[in-house]
């Protein structure tokens, strides 16, 4: 995961202007550590952060087509590079770097190549023949890209906030699946799928479908030349993760390179359900297992440079970036440096305890499409900045472009949580790889309840969060919060905590109009809240907010969690009698 800066347009070629350039591209070189470089022509300027993963030989940046009159700096991944490549047999490549095509494709296609491009990137590219310029960002928004205007009438790009925060009047976050063009002034929209429009799909249900595509997007990411593992929380989709590169690694060229066997990575408070889930896992694939442990004090004592790092004062966010940022400072001291990870599942798959409570496959399916529009706010913001900051480089196979598709094309009815029929949370993907001639994962993990990330690392990691911010939050700071902060005004004492920090680094008012606000409960839209009255009273992300669907549901008190009853026959999880809404935590 690479850091890139661009600014175009900006009236000034001195030797000062340079070098500031020069100046706020390091601001990003915790994304790129292994090499710097910059490219100007008159006063447009291109600079680059490289995170080496394929060709660290010869792929630094920028990147030219044969003449250097079309130059490109780019953060991210081309998984169809080779396929790309063999369409442009006029073309002659100067570098093995997979992001080299984009320069290319170009040339041969002008604006419009941006959908043919599988993979996960932010880019920026200067055609010096006419000093015209794009830039474009992945479908889903898995690279950050920001984009800002100065008072001199330049224009820039980042992909994070901190390279052009200070320079620039006013700036947002790029959306994703969009383009940039200079030559008219606009932002459009290039990827136009069919569930974009929300409108319910009708096919049917095909679990091999969605095992075979899913298998195909993990096995594209394992492009690499350098050391790399998967996050293995023990929860379904990492495991499942994990379970297909265990199955097909031998066959690939990173084996070749760096051996067969499996290095998994998990992190949590000692104890916590992720730790043992995931080392359970971990034995049954035969993996290199990598069990990293953090303090509560360790995690609050790293907020600070959380913040700063992950740009962002959402609640959800900083909660499960903090552990996952300690994880990623480990993991790079290891050597390795890309990992796959699991997030986008439960966007795509309805997969978060609150759609236990969907009325109808209708507002089921649109609040999938809703989470998946604002997955660049939330958790591709976090699985890449925080490993980002330490040089490591996270891929996402759940937000496979060709796998979305097959996942939103499937009748919503199918999704549908139904105790009456044993169908828990995400079980169509359950069902898809549960393969009893030759399993992928034990039973009991295949079916174990969702945890989300911040909960599964031990639940006194949240309840030490909000004594924290107790402590520094007093009751008048927030009877005046909506005077100190009009805009997405903090309602609660741990909220206000993260967002006086994020006010230290990036005071000004564009950036706190990047971060997304609204009501939320277990991660949810605000229009979903609507879905359960008793929700808005108890407007927390924490998966244990779902009352009635968490196995260790807040009840009276967060950190009294109900005692569970166990069926003698199907040794099935359940939450007391009294609890409204039986659930099990586990359906064979």
């Amino acid at each position: 995961m690479c850091g890139i800066l661009a600014v175009l347009g900006v009236g000034d070629v001195s030797l000062a202007k340079r070098s500031r350039i020069i100046e706020l591209s390091r601001r990003l070189r915790h994304r790129g550590p292994d090499w710097s470089g910059i490219h100007s022509y008159e006063d447009c300027f291109l600079a680059h952060q490289r995170l080496a993963i394929v060709d660290p030989t010869s792929g630094d940046q920028p990147l030219y087509n044969e003449d250097k009159t079309v130059v490109v700096t780019v953060n991210g991944e081309i998984y169809n590079h080779e396929e790309l490549k063999a369409k442009l047999p006029s073309h002659k490549f100067q570098t093995g770097s997979d992001c080299e095509v984009i320069a290319h494709l170009y040339e041969e296609y002008g604006e419009e190549f941006v959908d043919m491009l599988d993979g996960m990137f932010s880019f920026v590219l200067l055609d010096t023949r006419d000093k015209s310029f794009i830039a474009a960002r992945d479908a889903i928004g898995i690279c950050p890209l920001y984009m800002g205007w100065g008072l001199d009438g330049s224009v820039w790009f980042s992909s994070e906030m901190k390279a052009l925060s200070d320079d620039c009047e006013r700036f947002i976050s790029f959306p994703p699946g969009h383009l940039y063009s200079s030559k008219t002034g606009s932002l459009r929209r290039w990827y136009n799928p069919p569930w974009f429009s929300e409108s319910i799909p009708s096919a049917p249900y095909d679990p091999l479908l969605i095992r075979e595509s899913f298998e195909k997007a993990v096995i594209k990411r394992l492009m690499t030349d350098v050391p790399f593992g998967v996050l293995l929380s023990g929860g379904l989709d990492s495991s499942l993760v994990a379970s297909v590169v265990s199955r097909h690694l031998a066959e690939t060229k990173v084996a070749r390179q760096w051996g067969n066997k499996l290095h998994t990575f998990c992190i949590g408070l000692k104890g916590s359900p992720d730790l043992k889930a995931a080392k359970e896992v971990a034995d049954y694939l035969g993996t290199v297992h990598h069990e990293l442990h953090f303090t509560v004090q360790e995690g609050i004592d790293a907020l600070e440079e959380v913040i700063y790092h992950v740009e962002t004062y959402d609640v959800t966010t900083i909660r499960a970036s903090t552990p996952m940022f300690l994880m990623s400072r480990k993991i790079k001291s290891l050597g390795v440096k890309m990992v796959l990870s699991g997030e986008g599942s439960d966007e795509i798959f309805g997969g978060y305890l609150y759609f236990h409570k969907a009325p109808n496959k209708k507002e089921f399916h649109e609040e999938t499409c809703r989470k998946i529009k604002a997955l660049h706010l939330y958790d591709c913001l976090r699985a890449n900045k925080s490993t980002s900051a330490w040089g490591l480089e996270a891929r996402v196979p759940f937000l496979d472009k060709n796998f979305i598709n097959v996942a939103m094309d499937m009748d919503p009815e199918c999704k549908m949580i139904r105790r009456d029929l044993g169908r828990i949370e995400k079980w169509v993907l359950r069902n898809a790889f549960d393969d009893e001639e030759k399993p992928y994962l034990p039973k009991h993990i295949l079916y174990r309840q969702k945890e989300q990330f911040s909960d599964g690392v031990g639940y006194s990691w949240i309840d030490g969060l909000k004594d924290h911010a107790n402590e520094h939050v007093s009751d008048s700071m927030m009877m005046n919060a909506s005077f100190v902060y009009p805009e997405n005004t903090p309602t609660t004492k741990e909220a206000y905590y993260y967002r006086t920090v994020f006010e230290k680094f990036y005071p000004k008012n564009a950036a706190r109009l990047t971060v997304p606000g609204g009501p939320s409960v277990a991660c949810s839209t605000a229009k979903a809240v609507e879905w359960d009255a008793a929700w808005s009273k108890l407007l927390d992300p924490s998966g244990r907010a779902a009352l009635g669907v968490h196995d260790a549901a807040y009840e009276d008190t967060p950190e009294k969690a109900p005692a569970l009853s166990v069926d003698p026959v199907t040794e099935d999880v359940f939450r007391p009698a009294h609890v409204e809404s039986l659930v099990p935590a586990a359906a064979v």
